[in-house]
């Protein structure tokens, strides 16, 4: 790696407590890689080679059972994907691929075994790293067990709107497809979610997005912080 890739690494939050020498241990056999959109990195039941930690980007967490695929979420930086693995010496539950062109830091899994052992400050940015990781599980249930299908995208449109400090025209991130399928919906009940949400002030144009009466549809989504809120 470059000085100036591992000067902007070092400063990371999941880096930044570390010792010198840890820090080293960690970085010696890894690699920052570059990757394309939609390159496959991991399969679920592969075993866990690797810890990624994603510093440019964004990647796609998804599933196989029973001949159908479901989108599970989708990790961005700064974050680990899959840490359970590494740590537990396990296979993949999840696979993952990008989403878009994202640059990512790939730590051998044993090294990173081997450094929560050595390094206490390392352990404890895992364990929170971790925690979070648990917390946004927690959370993802709380909506899809919680909510309806028009509920979770009227969720999902407000905080896409709080990304973008209040604008009231949006454009959404992702292909519907994908959209639909983190939220547990299929491409058609998506589609009706977004009709029913028409007299709540949600206009679609394609993936172009127009809120016209945010109020009536935060009345409609019922936004509570203990599913929404990213800081909690």
């Amino acid at each position: 790696m470059r000085p100036e890739d591992l000067d902007r690494i070092r400063g990371l939050p999941l880096f930044s407590a570390l010792q010198p020498e840890c820090f080293e241990q960690l970085m010696e056999p890894s690699f920052l890689q570059r990757f394309p959109a939609a390159v496959e990195l991991v399969r679920e039941g592969d075993p866990a080679d690797f810890l990624y930690v994603i510093v440019d980007g964004a990647v796609e967490l998804y599933a196989h059972a029973n001949g159908r695929e479901s989108s599970l979420l989708i990790a961005t930086p700064v974050s680990t994907f899959i840490l359970a693995a590494v740590l537990r010496d396990a296979v993949y539950l999840m696979s993952a691929r990008t989403l878009e062109a994202s640059r990512l830091l790939m730590i051998p899994a044993e090294v990173v075994r081997a450094s929560i052992a050595s390094d206490s400050a390392f352990a404890v940015a895992m364990i929170d790293e971790l925690a979070r990781a648990f917390r946004s599980v927690i959370k993802l249930a709380k909506n899809h067990k919680l909510r309806t299908g028009v509920e979770r995208l009227a969720n999902y449109l407000l905080q896409l709107d709080a990304e973008k400090d209040g604008c009231a025209d949006l454009v959404l991130p992702i292909e519907k497809r994908l959209l639909a399928s983190l939220l547990g919906m299929t491409p058609e009940n998506l589609s009706r979610a977004f009709a029913t949400l028409r007299p709540y002030g949600v206009q679609v144009e394609g993936s172009l997005i127009r809120l016209t009466r945010i109020e009536d549809l935060r009345t409609l989504a019922k936004t509570t912080p203990l599913i929404d809120d990213p800081r909690i």
